[in-house]
């Protein structure tokens, strides 16, 4: 119950009941509770800048487990990155060079992917930065996979189309090294065997015991099969087309006939020493469009490199040919 409150009148000189207006005790709550609403906002304030509620926590984590990942991204990006300039490295200077294809210029391996406003939407976040840099990677990668893609599309077409040209070039020895007795006699300028003057030798010479095999250094045609030809005895010719011929001379006897397919490595026939031949051997020739060839160029298939010096050596200390 709430106390009766007097004044005392100076008029009457009596003490009356002090009535408070209604309109006053109204304001007065009123006032009462605008200052609590003051002090409830200014407190509530305070408590959002300098104190997080559990959802703003939790977006926080989740904000610092997005930078990780966007971090952990970005490493990966280089990496891949790494790998991919080494594949486009191998593309350009190896695989494209054999197939004798034009280099993919770096200005269009390394293209832009778009205008400025590519990115916009990224724009305006505290980590836009960040954002906008990894997606523009990625792009990037994108862009130069897809390229890369098209190029070994290219080149898978090259290698059907040159499939046949490989296995047509000659690219082995007519005899193997484990069955030869002598050092091959080499292309150029030697002394012939029998008129003792300086000659120009077309050709290699592997020496071998009479019937030792004889074998096709590339896929072709029997051009010729015959001993018509002057000092070369019994012989073979074979077209490997797209411009290319080998000779076999001095053979004992061929087992081919003329307009016959022959595979690399296919017997052909064997050693002997017919026509102008001075011990038994085979004497090898590679024309190229109708250019006589120095054969020790073409035998990438079934030797090392250590073989392979060790026959440029060998047949360069050679001063006398068979023929």
């Amino acid at each position: 119950m709430s106390k009766i409150k007097y004044k005392f009148n100076t008029k009457s000189l009596t003490y009356e009941k002090d009535t408070v207006p209604i309109r006053r005790r109204i304001w007065q709550v009123l006032s009462y509770l605008a200052t609590g609403l003051v002090f409830a906002t200014i407190t509530i304030a305070l408590a959002y800048k300098y104190l997080d509620s559990p959802k703003e926590k939790q977006l926080q984590r989740e904000i610092a487990e997005l930078m990780l990942q966007y971090e952990i991204l970005n490493s990966r990006m280089t990496e891949v990155t790494t790998v991919l300039d080494d594949v486009q490295d191998r593309d350009n200077n190896i695989y494209r060079t054999i197939f004798e294809a034009e280099p993919i210029s770096s200005s269009i391996r390394k293209a832009g992917t778009g205008g400025i406003d590519r990115y916009k939407e990224l724009q305006g976040y505290n980590n836009s930065d960040l954002m906008i840099e990894t997606t523009k990677r990625l792009d990037r990668v994108s862009k130069q996979l897809y390229i890369q893609s098209k190029s070994f599309d290219e080149v898978a077409k090259l290698v059907k189309g040159k499939a046949k040209l490989l296995a047509s070039i000659p690219a082995i020895q007519p005899i193997s090294n484990d069955k030869l007795n002598h050092p091959p006699g080499g292309f150029g300028w030697r002394t012939h065997p029998i008129y003792k003057t300086p000659e120009f030798h077309p050709g290699m010479d592997f020496a071998a015991p009479e019937g030792t095999e004889i074998h096709a250094t590339g896929d072709g045609m029997i051009e010729r099969a015959d001993d018509g030809a002057q000092g070369y005895g019994n012989h073979v010719v074979i077209d490997h087309g797209y411009g290319y011929e080998t000779l076999y001379g001095h053979m004992l006897r061929f087992v081919v006939h003329v307009g016959q397919q022959v595979k690399r490595g296919q017997l052909i026939g064997y050693v002997g020493s017919t026509g102008l031949s001075t011990a038994p051997h085979v004497h090898y020739e590679v024309h190229k469009n109708g250019q006589i060839l120095n054969p020790i160029n073409f035998y990438y298939n079934d030797l090392t490199p250590e073989q392979y010096q060790k026959l440029i050596e060998l047949s360069a200390q050679s001063s006398q040919s068979f023929d």
